[in-house]
């Protein structure tokens, strides 16, 4: 709810009005609560939120006490202190706030709390939102259901229009997601979905069914997220239906929904690509931060002296051609850079669970396309550069300088190819032995493309400038 006249910009110095300012100073006047709730109300929920953080304990209760549990539960919904805030008010208030969020938000909530709070306030609720909120607490936070929402409107199939459209009003003063109205037989399976704007324009004598959406996408209850989530993802529907094992409705999946769910896998992943399980909390305890990071440190930690002693084995190399060890650290970093690449778009398109073993292959085969195109140009690359940098600034003979700007740019080109390679097929095997792709993290990639450049590149020099030239 927007006040046009709380809209206003100082055009002149061209900044955004200071809206938690202002919002500050009317908690702080000697307004009555009537006028206060009035000018409070005339700005949006996410700005009197944020204005929350700015308030003393003493001055966010006097904004409690003159907002209305539903209003104040709209503004808490946007907050990011939702516990320390809710812990402020009184048990009664706090129930009736709770009445108005979110299920999910309830759930999320009260799963925060201590046992006997949780159990205190589930006592006290009334029964409908209690059954409610004991419905979500019973899946597990990685199924579908636990981030369902019961704010949908379903009406019986074979109604007329009339009682359809009232039905409708009686239940939109409970819930408010009525863009898309829900079918469900008397078993209450889902039938279908309606349209609102098709039920507003109907005519008296049309049959329900005639505006009604037999074919509409929907996911159970207890499906992993991770499973369904690239399948959401592709319906633009204002809200996707959720069936229990028996085809009932039980809930939804509003398009905010959906977009946060995309969000929250995103960033598991990103994490396990940083070689956790999960996105770590501040206030995680050090033993539990440790026992996500320490189980791949102790495996990169094994790997990272396979590699060691890979350079170890080629020391005569190195002892002969002493000058080839300056540009391994250059080898070694874009074979890791371009493994991580292909990794990052792999488990991309590994979102996608109906990825056919075809599209697999077609995957390995560009991801080694683009490895190769671009080791070329950086191949080449490098030769120049290296070249010139070691006649020019280091005064090496051209004899010298050109097969080992030639040997480093192959080696660069064929490492850069493997590593897309590496970073395409490790995390397909993964997913191929029913593990989370993610976990073939960022680390773990680049310590095998290590390995692999390594072993190419000083293969290479021993090959190459020793063996074939003589150096």
């Amino acid at each position: 709810m927007m006040n046009i006249n709380a809209v206003r910009v100082n055009a002149g110095a061209g900044l955004h009005p200071d809206y938690k300012g202002e919002i500050l100073g009317i908690v702080r006047s000697d307004l009555t609560p009537r006028l206060m709730a009035e000018k409070l109300l005339g700005y949006h929920e996410n700005d009197i939120a944020e204005a929350l953080e700015l308030m003393s304990r003493e001055e966010r209760r006097r904004l409690y006490s003159v907002l209305g549990s539903e209003s104040l539960a709209s503004i808490l919904e946007y907050s990011d202190n939702l516990k320390e805030y809710m812990s402020e008010l009184g048990i009664k208030k706090k129930l009736a706030v709770l009445s108005h969020f979110d299920t999910a938000l309830t759930v999320d909530y009260l799963q925060e709390l201590d046992k006997s709070q949780r159990s205190t306030l589930l006592e006290l609720m009334d029964s409908e939102l209690r059954q409610e909120v004991l419905l979500l607490s019973s899946f597990d936070e990685d199924e579908i259901g636990s981030r369902m929402s019961t704010n949908y409107v379903s009406i019986p199939s074979g109604v007329s229009i009339r009682q359809a459209m009232r039905s409708l009003v009686e239940q939109a003063s409970e819930n408010d997601n009525i863009s898309t109205i829900y079918v469900v037989d008397a078993d209450g399976a889902l039938s279908g979905a309606i349209d609102l704007k098709d039920l507003i324009i109907a005519r008296e004598g049309t049959e329900l069914s005639a505006i009604t959406k037999s074919s509409y996408p929907y996911v159970y209850a207890q499906e992993q997220i991770e499973d369904c989530i690239e399948r959401l993802r592709d319906y633009s529907e204002d809200s996707i239906p959720v069936l229990d094992g028996d085809n009932k409705l039980r809930g939804v999946l509003t398009s905010q929904d959906i977009t946060k769910l995309v969000d929250d896998e995103l960033g598991e992943d990103y994490a396990k690509l940083a070689g956790l399980s999960a996105q770590e909390d501040l206030r995680e305890p050090l033993k539990k931060s440790m026992g996500k990071r320490l189980p791949w440190l102790i495996i990169l930690l094994g790997l990272g002296l396979v590699v060691s002693s890979v350079v170890g084995a080629f020391e005569g190399v190195v002892a002969h051609l002493t000058l080839i060890i300056s540009f391994q650290s250059l080898i070694l970093d874009m074979a890791g850079n371009v493994g991580t690449q292909s990794l990052a778009v792999t488990i991309r398109v590994l979102m996608d669970e109906q990825l056919s073993a075809r599209e697999k292959a077609l995957l390995v085969l560009k991801e080694s396309r683009v490895g190769l195109a671009n080791g070329l140009v950086l191949g080449l690359l490098s030769v120049a550069f290296i070249g010139l940098y070691l006649t020019l600034l280091k005064g090496q003979s051209s004899a010298l300088a050109l097969p080992v700007a030639l040997c480093t740019g192959v080696a660069l080109t064929v490492s850069i190819l493997l590593s897309s390679i590496t970073g395409t097929v490790v995390p397909l095997a993964f997913k191929k032995l029913k593990v989370d792709p993610a976990v073939a993290s960022g680390p773990l990639i680049t310590t095998l493309n290590d390995l692999v450049a390594v072993v190419t590149y000083y293969g290479l020099a021993w090959l190459l400038l020793i063996n074939i030239m003589g150096l």
